[in-house]
């Protein structure tokens, strides 16, 4: 340690002492913070920056930094890693002279397993720990937290490399509980994530949104009136991705395909020409979410079923709501969809605020036992409203439920 330098030390008993004496840092503080501020009152004392020199003996690391009287903490640079002279001018020593020649390199498979570099090692970004990190220029670094690591592993989830082209169907017995909005907020999630372009379809009979919601109903209007009943009339004619994205909308990275707007129309669309368009989307996507009508017996699930990698049900806290969602699954389950039924996720969204006298817990229970995952997401005021779903809009919470839902729907895949 180098004269005039105070020592920092943290033990593998997570003690940390300063000086030699131990601190207490108050409840919620982290103890790095507290040494700091311990060193930053020393240099008020003494009018000048404090040295100092830091053992982390949990993480393996040393260090050397100056906390100046306002508590900024600042690296000295060229700590460590200097050389020992002795053992330069040793190893450089030429043969014949003093002290021991240098050996002859070897270069056998050990040496090109040398790691020239090594690998950074993950920064936190969030709370007192990327503050820390930022206060002593990158020398304290604690890694992520136990929060901010479960938010990368989701997205490492999302993100996974896929092989071939893969559907969830998203459907819901009861319209009004979140289809749609998840379906949007999903895609969008998916799309920020992954490398390649998801994709949604709007296949509800019943005069489907999905596109006002991605765009905004202003935007929406402003655009081609392009729908699903534009592409099965010309289907024959679509030959390319470029002549396909035509007849698409795009919600930044999300491509989407309209449900058309008329109800005659949109009630005719048939399993057949489902599934023609969905033959043609899985040419060019890789992820394909289908947002479907409010029920399991319209002609064309005969179509969207049989194709679905898996399923997302829609369900609210409301007792009707929920028990929509057993009955669709147990409906799946008596009609030979029981590999769909039984690895379902079952997104529960509090989108009305039922009253106090609805027992949330025990629905979710209830409804976790006929399916794979049960995912929840909050009351959300911008998702409740039926507007446009912006993803820097939508509560923190609502965020977190749709990645965990777009990663379980992921995991479906693999």
């Amino acid at each position: 340690m180098e004269l005039g330098a105070t020592r920092v030390e943290v033990s593998a008993d997570g003690r940390v002492t300063v000086g030699g004496e131990a601190i207490s840092p108050p409840e919620g503080i982290d103890p790095y913070s507290a040494a700091i501020a311990v060193l930053a009152d020393y240099a008020k004392s003494s009018g000048t920056p404090v040295l100092a020199d830091a053992i982390d003996h949990v993480k393996g690391q040393e260090g050397r930094f100056h906390v100046h009287p306002d508590g900024r903490a600042e690296a000295v640079t060229g700590f460590p890693g200097a050389v020992d002279a002795s053992a330069a001018e040793s190893a450089q020593a030429p043969e014949g002279s003093a002290g021991t020649p240098p050996a002859k390199p070897s270069y056998g498979s050990a040496h090109l397993e040398t790691q020239f570099v090594r690998p950074d090692r993950p920064r936190p970004t969030t709370g007192i720990r990327g503050a820390l990190y930022s206060a002593t220029g990158g020398f304290v670094n604690l890694g992520p937290s136990a929060k901010d690591q479960d938010e990368a592993e989701l997205e490492r989830r999302i993100a996974r490399p896929l092989s071939g082209s893969f559907n969830t169907a998203i459907l819901s017995l009861k319209g009004g509980i979140g289809k749609t909005s998840t379906t949007v907020g999903v895609g969008m999630i998916l799309a920020e994530y992954r490398g390649d372009h998801p994709c949604a379809i709007d296949a509800n009979p019943d005069s489907g949104d999905l596109a006002e919601r991605a765009l905004g109903e202003m935007l929406y209007q402003k655009v081609k009136p392009r729908t699903i009943t534009d592409i099965v009339r010309d289907i024959d004619q679509i030959t390319s991705l470029t002549m396909l994205t035509d007849y698409m909308h795009h919600a930044n990275r999300l491509h989407l395909v309209a449900g058309e707007q008329d109800p005659a129309l949109s009630d005719a669309l048939t399993a057949a020409e489902y599934l023609k368009i969905k033959h043609l989307v899985s040419q060019y996507y890789s992820v394909t979410l289908t947002d479907c009508g409010t029920g399991v017996s319209h002609p064309a699930m005969a179509g969207v079923l049989p194709e679905a990698t898996n399923l997302v049900i829609a369900s609210g806290y409301a007792v009707s709501g929920a028990k929509r969602a057993r009955n669709t699954l147990q409906w799946l389950a008596d009609h030979g969809y029981e590999n769909l039924a039984g690895n379902a996720i079952v997104v529960v969204t509090d989108k009305d605020q039922v009253s106090s006298r609805v027992n949330k817990r025990a629905i979710e229970e209830h409804l976790a036992g006929f399916c794979r995952q049960l995912i929840t997401v909050p009351h959300d005021r911008g998702v409740a409203d039926g507007d446009r779903i912006s993803l820097d809009k939508i509560s923190g919470g609502t965020r977190r439920a749709y990645k965990e839902i777009a990663a379980a729907i992921v995991d479906g895949y693999v």
